[in-house]
């Protein structure tokens, strides 16, 4: 069966996106590049190196008040502290999820997103139907992802600019006390400080 699908289905691509596919498909044609290495270059970034900074910094939040305390007044700050800086994360902002309040990012005008602690934006975070429902139905969006939470629950929703980029602090795990620093940061995930996912419990990371 065939690969190629006619034009209308890919009418949701933004310009730039339509500009890169097409340089992606010349320089893959004269051989400069590799598809299968391209794509795992592009997951370890998007899933693997990025996201486990963001982690790191999530893991100490939990195990010290005082840098918790920071990261809450002065995430660019308490980030740049632990080595994590750069273009796309030079003014930082963190949230913190809570019993009562659950914080999901968005950048409704383009895909604005803190590169160096969650590496590279995944490509629903860019697509246009999330940008526009995560504003007007967060509920719908995370039960898309999987995420049910109580209607008393608080819902807040933060839009990223050119000039701030957020991070979520998700609620730590229960079952999770006795674990260390290493072991917390590999209950974080990359959706669960976008705020579209939760943190792992212990039997599942």
């Amino acid at each position: 069966m065939s690969a190629e699908h006619p034009p209308e289905e890919h009418s949701h691509l933004s310009d730039m996106d339509l500009h890169v596919r097409a340089l992606r498909t010349v320089l893959e044609q004269k051989g400069y590049i590799e598809a299968p290495a391209l794509d795992v270059l592009i997951d370890t970034y998007e899933n693997k190196i990025g996201p486990r900074n963001g982690a790191r910094v999530v893991a100490r939040a939990w195990v010290d008040p005082a840098f918790r305390k920071w990261l809450l007044e002065d995430a660019t700050a308490a980030i740049a502290s632990l080595g994590y800086t750069g273009r796309q994360g030079e003014y930082m902002v963190a949230v913190e999820n809570t019993e009562s309040r659950h914080n999901i990012i968005v950048c409704t005008l383009c895909s604005c997103y803190p590169w160096p602690v969650l590496g590279l934006p995944p490509v629903w975070y860019k697509s246009a139907p999330y940008r526009a429902r995560a504003v007007k139905d967060p509920r719908g969006v995370l039960s898309d992802f999987g995420v049910t939470l109580p209607t008393t629950t608080e819902i807040r929703v933060w839009d990223s600019t050119a000039e701030v980029r957020y991070l979520v602090i998700p609620r730590r795990p229960a079952g999770s006390d006795d674990l260390g620093e290493e072991r917390l940061a590999e209950l974080v995930t990359r959706d669960s400080m976008i705020g579209t996912g939760l943190a792992k419990t212990p039997g599942k990371a």
